[in-house]
């Protein structure tokens, strides 16, 4: 499951910073990446993708993180990130925070905001990982810009618990395909349990939201998954599951709507499911009707889900089979 997405011996000495700089701004989280020793540099970097949430080892010398305005328009993945220091240190700085994490510090960042994040490695190499969670796996709690660039330990609490995980899941262990949806679970859980502990927000409320959203989220696949059943399977009345969902600034429906859309968005960018058709994607997340789905998805993502499909997967675009289904307005002007 642990793979190699970049290792700096595979080039020649003086190649190395500028393919890793071109690496990472060509990726789907544009950074661009300096060094005041360019000769020296060196970097291995191993990722565990749980279609959601990455997670990456780094091993590297000292280096200049940048996500700029200009990479953000770029392109935006929408994830919050939390970076664990394991040895050397990180100089951390976003929405106007700066701060440095020492080894078992955490520290959390927003793509959707500029940020520097310095690498400083001692006589060998920093070690860290990182954990790149999809907003839409969290639970949206007011006020976590707060956060972002501040300190946050992770030898207590849960942000030991993070830390933990990080650092077991990133070590090959011998995860199968089928045990990506519980660690993508436990991550998202992880990181929403340490922004409500440091936000201080309600534990009870926090735990029973995030109890409800994990049973969404098993039940994405239920056509019939309604505020009345998800309200029956927890014992509460309908009026105080809404109730529940106000301060997050969004509706449950809409909710459940953006948790099924993020999943055939990541299904339709899934190479092993290439031949399954979109109307096949869409209902295996509870999508019913293949028009609403369409139209839901571009205002989601801004594209129809079969262009999607064709620009993450590089296919060209085929003649449709009796298989297919037709996009509402193909071929019209």
């Amino acid at each position: 499951m642990m793979r190699t997405v970049f290792c700096s011996d595979e080039h020649a000495p003086e190649r190395r910073l500028t393919e890793f700089n071109a690496f990472q701004v060509s990726s789907s989280y544009p950074m661009r990446v300096t060094s005041d020793d360019p000769g020296r540099f060196h970097l291995v970097a191993r990722m565990l993708d749980l279609a959601g949430v990455s997670l990456l080892r780094v091993r590297s010398s000292s280096v200049d993180v940048l996500r700029t305005p200009q990479l953000i328009r770029a392109h935006d993945p929408e994830v919050l990130s939390v970076v664990l220091a394991m040895r050397g240190r990180i100089v951390l700085s976003q929405a106007g925070r700066q701060t440095v994490l020492g080894a078992r510090s955490l520290g959390l960042y927003d793509s959707g905001q500029p940020f520097d994040l310095r690498i400083v490695a001692d006589a060998e190499a920093a070690t860290l990982v990182f954990a790149h969670v999809q907003r839409a796996l969290l639970v949206p709690l007011p006020h976590t810009e707060r956060l972002l660039a501040a300190p946050l330990t992770g030898k207590a609490g849960v942000g030991a618990l993070l830390a933990q995980f990080l650092v077991a899941s990133t070590t090959d262990g011998g995860y199968g395909q089928t045990d990506v949806p519980w660690l993508r679970e436990i991550a998202a859980d992880l990181v929403n349990g340490l922004v409500a502990h440091h936000l201080d927000a309600d534990p009870r409320r926090s735990t029973r939201l995030s109890a409800i959203e994990t049973y969404v989220r098993r039940h994405l696949d239920d056509p019939g998954l309604s505020p009345r059943s998800i309200a029956a399977a927890h014992h509460i009345s309908v009026s105080t599951l809404h109730r529940m969902f106000q301060p997050n600034g969004i509706t449950l429906a809409a909710w459940i709507r953006r948790q099924r859309l993020e999943r055939t968005r990541l299904d339709l960018g899934d190479t092993a499911l290439h031949l399954m058709t979109i109307h096949r994607v869409a209902a295996r997340w509870g999508f019913k009707d293949h028009a609403t789905f369409t139209r839901a998805f571009r205002a989601a993502y801004g594209l129809p889900p079969s262009e999607y499909r064709r620009r993450v997967l590089g296919r060209p675009n085929r003649s449709r089979s009796a298989r297919d289904p037709v996009e509402p307005g193909a071929g019209r002007r």
